[in-house]
């Protein structure tokens, strides 16, 4: 297995199927597509021409979220996650501009907030921040 992480968007196809591999809900294709097309940064993970992980960024320049941060189940536990996760910040780092501040946050699936704790991220509410919310709302 060579693993090589290249900076692109994934189609539709590609997307549902890494958000389902890891039982991830998928949102209509309306939704998806306008929300892949405005995203500022991708990262997806190849073994070969197989797409077997991904993650993005939406941001501002100054709030940025990652999101999608997926990895093939049968993949898992060979640093994929880290890799992709790690390539984010830093292309968010490399675009910023001298003597920026950047606030990089994300939503941990269920019992995955370890990982990214030991990627540097820290669980709120902390001594700057309260707790983060989310309202989910169905159409």
């Amino acid at each position: 297995m060579e693993i090589r992480y290249c900076e692109e968007k994934p189609d539709l196809e590609t997307y549902y199927d890494l958000r389902a591999s890891v039982d991830f809900k998928n949102f209509c294709p309306e939704q998806s597509q306008k929300a892949l097309d405005k995203r500022d940064y991708f990262i997806i993970a190849k073994d070969g021409e197989k797409a077997v992980g991904m993650g993005s960024v939406v941001g501002d320049g100054m709030y940025c979220t990652i999101v999608d941060v997926t990895v093939r189940p049968e993949y898992q536990g060979n640093h994929i996650g880290a890799s992709i996760v790690n390539k984010l910040v830093e292309l968010i780092q490399n675009n910023a501009p001298e003597g920026a501040r950047l606030s990089i946050q994300l939503i941990a699936a269920k019992g995955k907030d370890g990982f990214y704790k030991k990627l540097g991220f820290e669980a709120l509410p902390d001594e700057n921040a309260g707790p983060a919310l989310r309202k989910l709302i169905y159409t």
